[in-house]
């Protein structure tokens, strides 16, 4: 994230080119915008920010001298550095006041409010069910909201209301998509979490769950409260600490169950997570399948659309599953991706797995199914306990629109994957002519190519001398054709 500093008014100019995710979702044609920020919007945002616990890099203020050139030019390397910071945080990156805060225009409307508004229609309709509260800001998405609810026949049971709007990967008809919706409560699997009830608008879902004071499995590894905001969960976790091995082994071997049944019968879900996965007692059990069907974006799109290679459904669960592992194995997400080298683990056959997953080489050259995660040291001798019988049934006419919503994703993807890569290439094409070194080695060359031109200009005037002076020894004489009157006489005088 670039800018430049306007002294005279003391404002800020935000290229918004730097980080990819951020480009793509502003514009899919990769230009930039330009946004003016003043020193107080940061220290404001800054201020918004201070729930993650963590310690930002934001200059300091200072109320003398503020107008100097030599304290503006510092100002803005620091403030560089701190967007850059922030940008490079999964999490930061992801909250409503820092996309609002860099691209203004896309992120403009009000969610809270259009939810509230959603669902009070609703609720005219349907008098049984009640809300009590807004759960605020408890998941990541801008486009979410949560609202604690109860069923007036069952007031001390809590229930989990999530509104949603719609997405940019939403491909199924408005017949299919209600046809789907509708059947989310009908859907049972013992690694599935339970839908109470579940309605679409023209541009909306509102799906109702239990509520799980215990919360999901991200909780479990952060030790965090369920109801607290996503930033004071997972931002900055007090106490590092991965979960044990049989723990991982047991939780890794059902969410590879689930994702392999989802796979099996054409429902693409794409949006595996530890936030995703309810936890009851030592079952895991996957939420949101709704996502899929909405067409919203993952929660790791920014890292897997760095990767070509990851260009399927099944692909994008695997990944996602291997930034799941290393939170378990470890705590905590890891620092970057595609990793080379992995912290010791419980097992080295966790080692192993994370490697086929995360390492440079699984993501230049792919990654193992969901079938083959299965067969693995690590998952395969676990046993299951759960006898319980699914029903997942779909409708042939749904289940050919969830393959073409599926394939259209995957294409969009594609397209997305191609973009970043030709913006990649630009971005290296132009960082490599504008170094240093390039610009030393464009000098001599121009410095050798004026010497040879000097020279060549040289050897053409003096050749041109030359056949000047033999035309005037008459060495040569013009050319004749058989047909052609002799030359006149003065010829024959001016060879001498």
């Amino acid at each position: 994230m670039a800018f430049m500093e306007k002294p005279a008014a003391n404002k800020l100019f935000l290229d918004d080119t730097a980080p990819l995710t951020a480009v793509i979702e502003a514009s899919q044609s990769l230009h930039s915008h330009t946004v003016v920020r003043r020193y107080s919007d940061f220290d404001m945002l800054n201020n918004s920010l201070q729930i993650s616990g963590l310690s930002l890099p934001l200059p300091p203020k200072k109320l003398i001298g503020n107008m100097d050139r030599e304290f503006i030019a510092e100002r803005q390397k620091g403030l560089q550095n701190y967007l850059n910071y922030i940008t490079s945080n999964h999490i930061l990156s992801n909250y409503e006041p820092v996309k609002k805060f860099l691209d203004p225009t896309n992120y403009a409307a009000n969610y809270t409010e259009i939810a509230l508004q959603q669902v009070s229609m609703f609720f005219r309709s349907e008098p049984k069910f009640e809300v009590v509260e807004p759960l605020k800001d408890i998941g990541w998405r801008l486009r979410k909201r949560y609202f604690l609810m109860k069923c007036k026949n069952q007031p001390k049971e809590p229930l989990v209301l999530s509104w949603a709007d719609m997405g940019p990967d939403k491909y199924l008809q408005d017949k299919d998509f209600q046809c789907a919706i509708k059947l989310l409560p009908s859907w049972t699997h013992p690694y599935i979490y339970r839908v109470t009830f579940a309605t679409a608008g023209e541009s909306s879902a509102l799906i109702i769950r239990p509520f799980n004071e215990k919360g999901t499995l991200k909780d479990l590894i952060y030790k965090a409260k369920p109801r607290d905001p996503f930033l004071k969960k997972y931002c900055n976790p007090r106490k590092i600490q991965g979960l044990e091995l049989q723990q991982i082994k047991t939780f890794g071997r059902q969410i590879l169950e689930v994702l392999k049944f989802l796979h099996d019968r054409g429902f693409p879900y794409g949006h595996l997570h530890a936030s995703n996965v309810m936890l009851e007692g030592e079952t895991c059990r996957l939420m949101d399948l709704e996502n899929s069907l909405l067409g919203l974006p993952s929660f790791y799109r920014s890292y897997f659309t760095q990767f070509r290679k990851i260009n399927t459904l099944e692909s994008i669960d695997v990944h996602c599953f291997g930034h799941l592992l290393y939170e378990m194995t470890y705590g905590r997400p890891p620092d970057s991706i595609p990793l080379d080298q992995f912290p010791p683990a419980p097992s080295m056959s966790v080692v192993s797995v994370l490697e086929s997953i995360l390492s440079c080489e699984a993501c230049k050259s792919g990654m193992p199914s969901v079938s083959q995660l299965l067969q693995m040291p690590l998952f395969s001798d676990v046993a299951l306990m759960n006898t319980e019988k699914p029903q997942f049934k779909i409708p042939t006419k749904l289940k050919e629109a969830l393959k073409t919503a599926k394939e259209c994703m995957e294409k969009r993807l594609a397209e997305e994957q191609k973009s970043i890569y030709q913006h990649r290439r630009l971005t290296r094409a132009q960082s490599h002519h504008g170094s240093e070194e390039e610009k030393k080695k464009r000098k001599i060359l121009a410095r050798k190519k004026s010497k040879r031109t000097n020279c060549e200009s040289g050897e053409e005037q003096s050749m041109k001398c030359n056949n000047s002076n033999n035309s005037g020894s008459g060495t040569s004489s013009p050319l004749t054709s058989p047909s052609s009157p002799t030359p006149p006489s003065t010829a024959e005088h001016a060879s001498f």
